[in-house]
């Protein structure tokens, strides 16, 4: 369990080390609560939130409101754990980089959230540069983007060719010059995401993209099996817990159809 607040000069100090980084995903209280109580080092508040909690088919409608909802929900569950917030889609990447630094500052100031999260390489750079001079922490998100999942046609590996690999070192490098405390790095070949990791002086997490990152991130409903619309190649399930609560439901279903709950005991 951590026994201080998990920062981002904690995430650099662990990349020195050696020491390996974990990150899940959370949306409410009691999920961040037992997050935090497990010491896991960082909390994201994705925009996956659209396709896990609120069931839509990407992540392209999740708005700045719903990102601050949910995020105020886990900041209240997360005691030692760095929360970092996804900006949604179309809250930046605009044209208008003061209209980037006000939604990040929203987000900030009414979520409690310690960082944001933001899609994209050398296009969005001046956009980071802003926020972070406006003092807000941003991590960089490279390789698979589910907002551009339009523009790749699907949810595809990326990277896998030469021109392709080297122009995703290069955003990552221009990330890193920008100030981006750590860097997401999503469905690339292992071999491209460990010559980043080797390239930069700040952490790499990955998901979908091997072991030789700095630390891993998996979304929280995906790993415990709740999530059962479709699982990626990359995800390990540390529990099914999808069956046991339908079959929780299903139990108590019964129960009350014949009349065994509740008991005296348990009526006033």
């Amino acid at each position: 369990m951590n026994k201080e607040k998990v920062t981002t000069k904690t995430l650099q100090a662990k990349k020195v080390a050696k020491e390996k980084i974990t990150m899940l995903t959370a949306y409410d209280y009691p999920t961040a609560k037992m997050i935090d109580e497990a010491g896991i080092d960082v909390i994201l508040v994705g925009d996956s939130l659209g396709m896990v909690v609120l069931g839509y088919d990407d992540t392209l409608a999740v708005t700045i409101g719903d990102m601050i909802h949910h995020t105020k929900a886990v900041t209240r569950g997360a005691t030692d754990t760095l929360v970092v917030t996804d900006m949604p889609f179309m809250s930046y990447k605009t044209g208008k980089i003061n209209l980037t630094v006000q939604n990040a500052g929203r987000i900030m100031k009414e979520s409690g959230a310690q960082a944001v999260k933001m899609e994209g390489g050398s296009e969005i750079v001046a956009e980071v540069e802003a926020t972070i001079n406006a003092g807000i922490p941003v991590m960089g998100h490279l390789g698979l983007t589910p907002q551009s999942v339009n523009q790749f046609g699907g949810f595809k590996v990326q990277g896998k060719t030469e021109k392709a690999a080297q122009e995703l070192l290069e955003d990552a490098r221009e990330l890193e010059e920008a100030g981006v405390f750590a860097l997401v790095l999503e469905c690339i070949p292992a071999r491209l995401a460990s010559l980043v990791t080797e390239e930069l002086t700040i952490p790499t997490i990955g998901i979908g993209a091997g072991k030789g990152c700095d630390g891993q991130v998996l979304v929280t409903q995906d790993m415990l099996g709740i999530f059962g619309d479709f699982t990626p190649k990359f995800v390990r399930k540390y529990a099914k817990l999808n069956q046991r609560i339908i079959s929780a439901f299903k139990d108590y279903q019964n129960d009350v159809e014949e009349g065994s709950f509740p008991r005296k005991e348990e009526s006033f």
